[in-house]
């Protein structure tokens, strides 16, 4: 029996038949079994967590079977309480799927601690837009007796005289004392 026989004989065709039945079977099956594990069709809408406290949120997610993961804190926003949401992805009103995780980004509890610059000696036409740059206000100017005009003498938090390298928090009021010129009397 030749080849071109074997193809035209109807034990072929009952076998070129056989297997596209089969391969039909396997496409079909394969459908139905990534339906019912992928959730074909069903979604969760994503609820609204900006400016909600990490409790809240943990219960909301669980409610709606969403998973939360945390990124790392962004910078404090004095608009929203400490540890509550500021940011999520993904949007609120989104379509996602069963166990989606969102991610989220949490107001820290204050603001990050900046160093001190090295301010004393200068003056205070240089020392301002210094401290303005690092994110500090200038808070109280006070004059005492000493030989160099418009020159930081010292520099105090709270009342408390700080110096160089000294941490404190972003938006901090930092008072100068500036020499009047004068020399002082002995």
């Amino acid at each position: 029996m030749s080849f071109i026989q074997f193809l035209k004989s109807k034990t072929f065709f009952k076998q070129l038949g056989l297997a596209v039945i089969v391969l039909f079977v396997i496409v079909f099956l394969t459908i139905q079994y990534l339906d019912w594990t992928t959730n074909h069709g069903e979604f969760i809408k994503v609820p609204e967590l900006k400016g909600k406290s990490l409790k809240t949120v943990k219960i909301e997610l669980n409610d709606n079977d969403l998973v939360m993961e945390i990124q790392d804190s962004a910078n404090y926003n004095p608009k929203y309480p400490k540890f509550s949401v500021i940011e999520q992805y993904p949007k609120a009103g989104a379509q996602v799927k069963e166990n989606r995780k969102i991610y989220l980004t949490l107001n820290p509890s204050g603001y990050r601690k900046v160093s001190v610059p090295n301010i004393v000696r200068r003056t205070f036409r240089q020392a301002k837009p210094t401290l303005e740059t690092l994110g500090f206000e200038v808070g109280s100017v006070t004059y005492i007796d000493d030989i160099g005009k418009e020159e930081v003498i010292a520099i105090k938090h709270k009342g408390k005289t700080i110096k160089a390298g000294d941490m404190l928090p972003l938006t901090s009021k930092i008072d100068v004392v500036l020499g009047n010129g004068n020399r002082g009397s002995n």
